[in-house]
């Protein structure tokens, strides 16, 4: 996973991109500390699919689904080119 911004204590990261059975897609996964180990949302692109969560609210999940697709073409330049980090 390359590592791409922390936000709200939040840190995403996604995969480089994946061919499989014809098709290409990206694997995003954010995740933050809580009392007991990590809170966490894996979706895949295209389509922001929500793959596991954990911990996050519902209203979380959709904010970070937004994020998410609103970076969608900065994810996929970056795992195109073998990852990127983002301040």
């Amino acid at each position: 996973m390359y590592y791409y911004t922390t936000m709200d204590d939040i840190v995403t990261t996604h995969s480089a991109v994946i061919e499989e059975n014809g098709f290409d897609y990206v694997d995003v996964h954010f995740e933050r500390p809580n009392k007991n180990g990590f809170d966490f949302l894996d979706i895949s692109l295209p389509g922001v699919i929500v793959e596991k969560a954990f911990g996050f609210s519902e209203d979380e999940i959709l904010d970070l689904k937004e994020y998410a697709r609103d970076n969608e073409p900065l994810i996929w330049e970056f795992a195109r080119s073998g990852g990127g980090t983002v301040a």
